[in-house]
């Protein structure tokens, strides 16, 4: 009867429960389940609505999540009631009585779980690039955000990372801090490792000689790289044509597909050097026939340098016109001065030396040799009259025609006058006549004299000799003695000590500009143009000649007596030659 009872009683409370028959069974479900927050759990799909989930944990509540967070990158979402999908329970009940659950932490959970084991074991995971952020983009790594620098997305610098977002590929983890929640993954050394493997296939099998496709990459002052599929050949701009290539731009550009030959592999450094010229003929075979040393020719001028102008006969083919070889009369000029770029000259073929590959031109030997001619129109002799274009230290040089000068050396300004001394009467832009007296036309020299212009004073005194008593006429007087001229202008000195045999007679104040006096040559060279004459020695020969004539102081005659006698009949003499 009390089983009976108690029985009653318990189906009683089993179909009105109370309260705490509630909470008791609460708790009977949480020890069937134990779900404790800050845990991914998970739960059964309900419904789908209005942009969000609702999702059953085995709470007494579910707990609602937001339909965004099961799309992934680019893709819409996949959901329906009655799937089984793992969240994160942040909280059992908020204060509308419903459980927070998250599908991103959930996710996130999970992915830091594997990106952990990835990059412990340095390989790759799959993201997808879908936002910009300051220095680079965000990747989703199946849940977790990682940063991608702008400096690792590519190999060489994108402009344009568009086509690359919302699209998996794969990713190297660089570096992860899961307390900090940071990521740092690069898609370049993905790139590189794939390239790399590439690169070393592809390099095994390349030959030199071997002619390939590819296409410009990247162009630069002194060449251009060209992929090859994988992997980039150094195209050099001496490489790239027979002629000359100022820049690779004039031949090439970027995106463009060339025909290219390998010309050199390098197995250690993985370096292809490549020839676009080498699929063409050579314009320097027979060049040596083609272009014969003297023949003219009409080129193109390529490029101008201070030594020199390069000028191309053909495509391929260019001579050097060395700047002294570019005009007869401009030694110290740019050849900018001379020619311009591009310009058409003719030109002369001096030296070809094929192995080397060089032609050496003449652009003057086109034009008349002006020293060539002025020789032929002005022999030695010839008399010219110029201006004073330049004063050195050893003549002076004078203006002629053609842009040519001639030198007058400063022995060759005076017949009387030291050259230093001569050479102060000049001055630039002075009118000089003179004469031609050598023309040298391989090392185009004119030596001019101006002296020579006029008659030379040596030749007016005749056959004068050593002993000889000539009348001088004084031209100056100085300290040191007088300056006295003979003939037509040859000129002397009589020092001081040779005016009078006497010494109280030795005093130049004695003797006057224009005075005439007779003295005794003492030295005369016409080789060196010298002439010493002496008043005193013409004295002391007179003195010997009256007394040996006339006796001498022994036989009781006086010095006076002889010396008047001798002068008395000197001057009969004199009388006698005029009266006659």
């Amino acid at each position: 009867m009390a089983r009976t009872a108690a029985n009653a009683k318990s189906a009683e409370t089993s179909m009105n429960p109370t309260r705490d028959d509630f909470a008791a069974l609460l708790e009977e479900s949480f020890e069937r389940h134990p779900v404790m927050e800050g845990s991914v759990v998970k739960g059964r799909v309900l419904a789908v609505e209005n942009d969000f989930v609702t999702i059953d944990v085995g709470l007494k509540t579910e707990g609602r999540v937001p339909l965004k967070e099961f799309q992934a990158p680019g893709s819409p979402a996949e959901l329906n009631p009655g799937d089984e999908v793992e969240v994160f329970l942040d909280r059992i009940e908020n204060a509308l009585g419903e459980a927070i659950l998250s599908r991103d932490k959930a996710r996130r959970e999970e992915s830091w779980t594997k990106l952990e084991k990835a990059f412990a074991d340095n390989e790759r995971v799959t993201g997808v690039i879908f936002g910009r952020v300051k220095g680079g983009f965000t990747v989703d790594l199946d849940g977790a955000v990682a940063f991608l620098p702008g400096s690792q997305v590519d190999i060489r610098p994108v402009r344009d990372v568009t086509p690359l977002m919302n699209q998996p590929q794969p990713f190297q983890i660089l570096k992860m801090d899961r307390r900090r929640g940071n990521i740092v993954v690069s898609r370049r050394a993905v790139l590189e490792e794939t390239r790399a493997e590439q690169r070393n296939e592809l390099v095994a099998t390349l030959r030199e000689g071997q002619v390939l496709e590819g296409v410009v990459k990247n162009i630069t002052d002194y060449g251009a790289f060209v992929d090859l599929g994988g992997v980039d050949g150094l195209l050099h701009v001496t490489d790239m044509a027979w002629r000359r290539v100022n820049h690779p731009t004039e031949v090439l550009k970027i995106g463009e597909t060339i025909k290219v030959q390998v010309i050199k592999v390098n197995q250690d450094t993985q370096r292809i050097s490549l020839g676009m010229k080498q699929l063409e003929a050579d314009p320097w075979d027979g060049v040596a026939a083609k272009y014969p040393v003297g023949a003219r020719f009409t080129g193109r001028v390529t490029n101008i340098t201070d030594y020199g102008a390069f000028v191309e006969l053909e495509p391929g083919v260019e001579g050097l016109v060395h700047v002294s070889e570019m005009s007869w009369v401009k030694k110290n000029v740019h050849p900018g001065k001379i020619v311009s770029t591009s310009q058409e000259v003719e030109v002369m073929v001096l030296e070809v030396d094929a192995t080397k590959r060089r032609i050496s031109l003449g652009l003057k030997q086109t034009m008349e040799n002006p020293w060539a001619h002025f020789a032929e129109t002005h022999p030695a002799g010839t008399e010219i009259e110029g201006e004073v274009k330049n004063i050195t230290e050893f003549g002076l040089f004078i203006g002629l025609d053609e842009d040519i000068d001639g030198m007058v050396h400063m022995s060759d300004l005076s017949w009387d006058t030291p050259g230093e001394e001569a050479m102060k009467a000049y001055n630039k832009g002075d009118r000089v006549k003179a004469v031609v007296l050598d023309v040298d036309v391989e090392k185009e020299r004119i030596s001019l004299g101006v002296k020579q212009a006029g008659a030379d004073p040596m030749a007016s005194v005749g056959t004068i000799k050593k002993g000889d008593i000539v009348t001088c006429e004084v031209a100056a007087v100085n300290d040191g003695g007088i300056e006295v001229t003979v003939g037509d202008g040859m000129r002397t000195f009589i020092k001081r000590a040779d005016l009078s045999r006497d010494r109280s007679e030795q005093r130049p104040e004695r003797y006057a500009v224009g005075d005439k006096v007779d003295a005794r040559v003492l030295v005369f060279d016409k080789q060196s143009r010298k002439l010493q004459l002496s008043i005193k020695a013409r004295e002391i020969a007179e003195e010997k000649e009256a007394m040996a004539q006339y006796g001498s102081a022994d036989s009781g005659a006086s010095l006076g007596d002889i010396l008047g006698a001798a002068l008395a009949k000197k001057r009969e003499t004199e009388e006698d030659d005029t009266q006659d």
